[in-house]
């Protein structure tokens, strides 16, 4: 048995416990749990095969009840000094993999001051929120196949692009790439009727970190009247840690006041709205500071949303927040906010971008508040953008 050390300030403590798949060399992939600056196997630490898996898939479709004991049963390892020496690694000798087999994803556009935003640059001449907007949480359908794990290169895409002052298409590497700094929950328990906002943490198992990479110039040509498709489709990077609701409670918060009252299947008992901070750098410099807790509809209120028409929800379902913006600039969780649509550059130490150029590197990192004055990490998500083929 082994006793590992929590370093003083790490946001990786007993409090937190986020799930994950690692590997090390010459083993098969298994879920492991991130304590301090080590992985612990718990394939090899709690002896269930549901343990021994490639993905988090399994065990999270377990449900709640059994989320909560195996919990228990960690917290007892690590604080009995319990741990056996054998699944023990330290985080700089693993591998991490994409954490969950993607069963569906959807992309949301839940808050205010983005979609305030981006309506004032598409659409200067017109009220920035669309009539339905504070009425239901806006989202589309995105694509789970290019869900990848932090550190995967993303590859610039290709497309139609349409220049304001052409009167035809051309094709080509998009000009306009971009970020969005956005949260993402990840459903455990699967369910064929919708699924209630009180009933949420029954459903939802845990939070990763999304940044939902975007093609500006493809998804202005493509998305009227359908909305995003080949712009948002390349990929999408997560985290490699999932948070577990279980961890967030402290976190937890009311959503701001939402106008005009949501309809009944929208409501909530108690609010899922979490107080979470993102700091998202570029080539290594930090250039905003989006707040997850301005964000006007809570991930409960989306997942009612995601399924009050019949739809199904399955177990490795990922819905996102859509882009995370506050009302500052240095708030704002895309570049064409914070550039105001490539009119304002922002100055990486001694070079500006407005967009994404070839060989940058994006990296979005977040924690929430825990017990007693902790903090809840949920890690870093990072991507590096290669040219096109």
């Amino acid at each position: 048995m082994t006793a590992i050390v929590v370093p003083d300030g790490s946001e990786f403590g007993i409090n937190n416990l986020p799930y994950g798949i690692f590997s090390v060399p010459g083993s098969e992939k298994a879920v492991g749990v991130r304590v301090g600056d080590a992985v612990v196997d718990l394939s090899k630490s709690l002896g269930d095969s549901v343990f021994a898996q490639p993905t988090l898939n399994a065990f999270m479709a377990r449900g709640r009840a059994w989320w909560i004991e195996a919990r228990a049963r960690i917290v007892e390892l690590i604080e009995t000094d319990a741990v056996p020496a054998d699944a023990m690694h330290p985080l700089d000798t693993v591998s991490l993999h994409l954490p969950f087999e993607v069963a569906d994803y959807v992309d949301f556009y839940a808050s205010e001051h983005h979609a305030t935003n981006l309506g004032r640059l598409f659409r200067p001449d017109s009220e920035p929120l669309l009539p339905n907007w504070k009425h239901l949480p806006v989202g589309y359908h995105g694509r789970a196949g290019t869900i990848v794990v932090s550190g995967t290169d993303i590859t610039r895409p290709r497309g139609q692009r349409k220049a304001p002052d052409r009167p035809t298409p051309d094709f080509g590497p998009s000009l306009r790439l971009d970020i969005e700094a956005e949260m993402g929950f990840v459903v455990g328990v699967p369910s064929e009727t919708p699924i209630g906002t009180d009933d949420f943490e029954n459903h939802v198992f845990g939070v990763c970190i999304v940044n939902d990479w975007s093609a500006r110039d493809i998804q202005a040509w493509e998305y009227v009247p359908l909305g995003p498709n080949l712009g948002k489709s390349f990929a999408t990077s997560i985290s490699p840690w999932v948070v577990p609701l279980l961890a967030l409670e402290e976190a937890r918060i009311a959503t701001p006041e939402q106008v005009p009252e949501p309809l009944p299947y929208l409501r909530e008992s108690r609010s899922w709205a979490l107080d979470i901070e993102l700091t998202v750098e570029w080539n290594g410099h930090e250039v905003s500071r989006p707040p997850y807790r301005t964000m006007y509809w809570s991930p409960a209120q989306m997942l009612a949303h995601c399924t009050v028409n019949g739809a199904s929800a399955r177990t490795g379902d990922m819905f996102a927040s859509g882009t995370i913006s506050g009302p500052d600039k240095n708030q704002r969780g895309a570049f064409i906010e914070l550039t105001w649509g490539g009119k304002e550059p922002v100055t990486l130490g001694d070079q500006t971008r407005t967009f994404l150029e070839d060989g940058d590197t994006v990296a979005i990192s977040a924690s929430a508040p825990g017990p007693s004055g902790t903090r809840i990490g949920f890690g870093t998500v990072t991507g590096r953008i290669t040219p096109s083929p």
